[in-house]
C-alpha cells in the first residue's frame, strides 16, 4: 500500500478561526505527555503497508533580507546532490559577503557548506505501491520548479491518464501549471481561477478517484494536503502543541504511538492516541509568510472550498423519507401471501396488472446500478493499469494481481462475480476467507458454498479459496500494530473488525492442492501467500439498500416510518464514517468499497 507523510519543524503553526475541528480537545483536558518516535518510526509505519519503494526529501527553510531587498523573504533549499545547482541559483539572488547572507534579524549568517543555516524542516516521506505506469516511480517527486508530491491515490476521471502514464507524475504536472502568484491573496482566496489560470483546489476537486495528498508549492512557498471529499484514503494530522511543536501529517500512526499510549477507550476520552487525529476530508494550504521581526517563520492553515459542483451536490446531499403509497403496500402485502401459498408469479392472479411499479420500472435502475458497480471494479482491476514491470513475472505464472475478501456473503459474491467478468480468464483469482472458528464457522461454510457457484457459473476460471485461520486469544502481539493502523479509532469494535481485515488482506493462509478446481477435503492442504496487489471488499451495501433482517421485520409490521428512519440513520452513518476513519481505509489503501465507491466515481 501506498503511504505519505510529513514533518514540519521550526515553523510556528496556527489554524484559522475559521477552521473548526471537531476533535480538538477540551481546554480543560489534562496535560499530555510528549510522545517520543522520529523520523525512522514514521519510516517503519509506512514500510510495514508493503511498498515497493519508500523514500524521503528534506526542505530547509530560511528567512533572508539582503541590502537589495527590503522586504525579508523566505528561501528554501532542498536537500540531495541533485538540487544543488538550482539551489545554488536561489543564493545568487542575494547579496554575498564573505560567504554569509543577511538575516531577518539584519546580521550576517555564516554559510555552512555553501547553505544557510536554516530556521526551518520539512521532511516529506513518501512509500509507494506502484499500480499504473510504465517504468518505476519513487515519492516524494520533484519537479524542476522545485514542486514536490506526495500522493496517497488513484486517478479514474477528471484528469487524462492513459494506459502507460503514472496518476502520480501526471498530477505533479497538473499542478505545476497552477496559479502560483506569490500574492498572500492569491494563495488563500483562489482568485486564480478568475483569471483563467487553473488553481490547486481546482485541479484536486477535478480528481475522481480516492486520494490523500502533500503539496510544496515552491513558488509561493505554499503547502498543500488533503482528502477527498469522502475520506477513501486515510491522514493522520498531529497539530502543534506546547509539548510537542511539530506539524505532522501521516497515512498511519506509528507502533510507537500505541505502547506509549494507555490502550482501548481510555477514561477521559483524551488519552495518548489523541496526539494523532484523523484529518477532516478536504482541502488545506499552509501559507508561509513574510517572517516577523524576531526571525521566525508563521504558517496559517487555511480550508479551501470545493470546486467541482457534483462534490459540492454530493456532500449536501441528504436522504428523505418517504411514505410508500397505499396501492405498493397491498402489492407488498400480496407477494408475501403469494410466496406463503408458493405459488409463481407468472401463475398468480393475486397481483393487479396495472397496480404497483411494473417489473420494467424496478428492473432498470438495478441494471444502472449493476453496470455502474461493473465499471467501478473494470478501473480498479484493468490489466493494462497495473505498474506493467512488476506484473510481468505475475502474468508468467497466471497469477493476477488482484483479491477478494470472500465471506460467500452477498457483497463478495456479486464482486467475484463482477471480476470474473473484468479479467482474462487465464488469470487466477485469490478468494481471501478467515475464520475463527475453524470450518465450522458460519462465514467458512458460506465462503465454500459461494466458490462452488462460482466455479459452476465460471469453470474456466481457476479461484483459490485462501482458508485463513485465526485465534484471538493468540493474537496479543498483532493487536499493538493493529491498533497503529486504526489509530485514532480505539474501540473493541474497531479492533475486532481490523483484525478481521488485516488478517484477510495478508493472504497468508492454506489452499486445497490439486488438479481440479473443486474443494476435495482429500486434497493436499498445503500454505499460500497471494501475491496479490489489489485487494477488494464489499462494504455498506446492508446499509444503503436495508439488508438486515430487523428491516424486512418491521416492513411487514407496517411500522414505516419507524423503518424509514432507522434506514436513514443507518445511511447518515455509513455516510459520516466514509468521510472519518475507517478500518477499511487505514487498513487496505486499494480497497474498493462496493455501491459507493460506484456511484460516487
Amino acid at each position: 500500500m501506498c503511504g505519505i507523510a510529513l514533518i514540519i519543524s521550526g515553523i510556528r503553526i496556527c489554524k484559522a478561526s475559521s477552521l473548526f475541528l471537531e476533535s480538538a480537545p477540551p481546554a480543560s483536558s489534562p496535560k499530555a505527555e510528549q510522545l517520543v518516535f522520529s523520523i525512522d518510526d514514521l519510516k517503519a509505519a509506512l514500510r510495514g503497508r508493503g511498498p515497493d519503494s519508500l523514500s524521503s526529501k528534506k526542505v530547509f527553510l530560511y528567512s533572508n533580507t539582503s541590502s537589495t531587498v527590503k522586504e525579508q523573504e523566505i528561501i528554501s533549499f532542498i536537500e540531495g546532490e541533485e538540487e544543488k545547482e538550482r539551489d545554488q541559483a536561489y543564493l545568487q539572488r542575494f547579496e554575498k559577503n564573505n560567504k554569509c547572507l543577511f538575516g531577518a534579524d539584519g546580521e550576517a549568517h555564516d554559510l555552512e557548506n555553501g547553505f544557510p543555516k536554516f530556521a526551518a524542516e520539512l521532511q516529506f516521506v513518501g512509500a509507494t505501491l506502484q499500480l499504473r505506469g510504465i517504468n518505476p516511480i519513487v515519492q516524494p517527486l520533484v519537479d524542476i520548479s522545485g514542486n514536490i508530491l506526495l500522493y496517497n491515490g488513484e486517478i479514474f476521471g477528471g484528469i487524462y491518464i492513459n494506459s502507460d502514464s503514472n496518476d502520480t507524475e501526471i498530477l505533479l504536472q497538473a499542478l505545476g501549471k497552477c496559479c502560483s502568484s506569490n500574492s498572500h491573496l492569491c494563495t488563500i482566496t483562489d482568485s486564480c481561477d478568475d483569471k483563467r489560470q487553473s488553481s490547486v483546489p481546482g485541479v484536486l476537486s477535478a480528481i475522481k478517484g480516492p486520494w490523500a495528498v502533500i503539496y510544496w508549492q515552491e513558488s509561493s512557498k505554499t503547502l498543500w494536503f488533503g482528502r477527498d471529499a469522502i475520506g477513501r484514503r486515510s491522514l493522520l494530522v498531529h497539530w502543534p502543541t506546547l509539548e510537542d511543536g511539530r506539524f505532522l501529517l501521516s497515512s498511519v500512526s506509528p507502533v510507537s504511538s500505541i505502547e506509549q499510549s494507555s490502550g482501548i477507550e481510555a477514561e477521559n476520552g483524551f488519552n495518548k492516541l489523541k496526539f494523532w487525529e484523523e484529518l477532516p476530508c478536504g482541502i488545506y494550504s499552509v501559507y508561509f509568510g513574510s517572517p516577523k521581526s524576531d526571525g521566525f517563520i508563521d504558517g496559517e492553515v487555511r480550508k479551501h472550498e470545493w470546486k467541482n459542483a457534483m462534490v459540492k451536490e454530493l456532500l449536501d446531499w441528504e436522504r428523505v423519507s418517504v411514505e410508500p403509497k397505499p396501492e405498493d403496500i397491498k402489492v407488498y402485502h400480496c407477494k408475501i401471501a403469494r410466496e406463503q401459498h408458493g405459488m409463481h408469479s407468472a401463475h398468480s392472479n393475486i397481483f393487479p396488472s396495472k397496480s404497483g411499479p411494473s417489473q420494467a420500472s424496478i428492473e432498470g435502475p438495478a441494471k444502472a446500478v449493476l453496470i455502474a458497480l461493473k465499471e467501478s471494479v473494470m478501473r480498479r482491476t484493468s490489466l493494462h493499469t497495473i505498474f506493467q514491470a512488476v506484473t510481468c513475472d505475475i502474468r508468467q505464472e497466471a497469477h493476477a494481481p488482484v483479491a477478494v475478501l470472500f465471506s460467500g456473503g452477498l457483497d463478495s459474491m456479486i464482486l467475484a462475480a463482477l471480476l470474473d467478468e473484468c479479467l482474462d480468464p487465464s488469470y487466477e483469482i485469490d478468494l481471501l476467507n478467515v475464520s475463527f472458528d475453524g470450518q465450522s464457522a458460519p462465514d467458512r461454510i458460506s465462503a465454500k458454498a459461494g466458490v462452488k457457484e462460482l466455479r459452476r457459473i465460471a469453470p474456466l476460471r481457476r479461484w483459490n479459496l485462501v482458508e485463513i485461520n485465526a485465534d484471538l486469544s493468540k493474537l496479543d502481539l498483532e493487536t499493538k500494530h493493529v491498533m497503529s493502523l486504526i489509530n485514532p479509532a480505539n474501540t473493541y469494535m474497531d479492533l475486532n473488525i481490523g483484525i478481521a481485515l488485516w488478517l484477510a488482506a495478508r493472504g497468508s493462509g492454506w489452499v486445497y492442492k490439486g488438479n481440479n478446481n473443486d474443494i476435495d477435503e482429500d486434497l493436499e492442504c498445503v500454505e499460500y501467500k497471494s501475491k496479490a496487489r489489489i485487494v477488494l471488499v464489499g462494504s455498506g451495501a446492508d446499509e444503503q439498500c436495508a439488508g438486515y433482517g430487523r428491516h424486512k421485520t418491521k416492513y411487514r409490521q407496517g411500522r414505516y416510518s419507524f423503518f424509514t428512519n432507522k434506514w436513514i440513520n443507518l445511511v447518515t452513518c455509513l455516510f459520516a464514517c466514509l468521510k472519518t476513519n475507517l478500518c477499511v481505509h487505514m487498513l487496505f489503501d486499494c480497497s474498493l468499497l462496493c455501491c459507493n465507491v460506484a456511484i460516487f466515481c
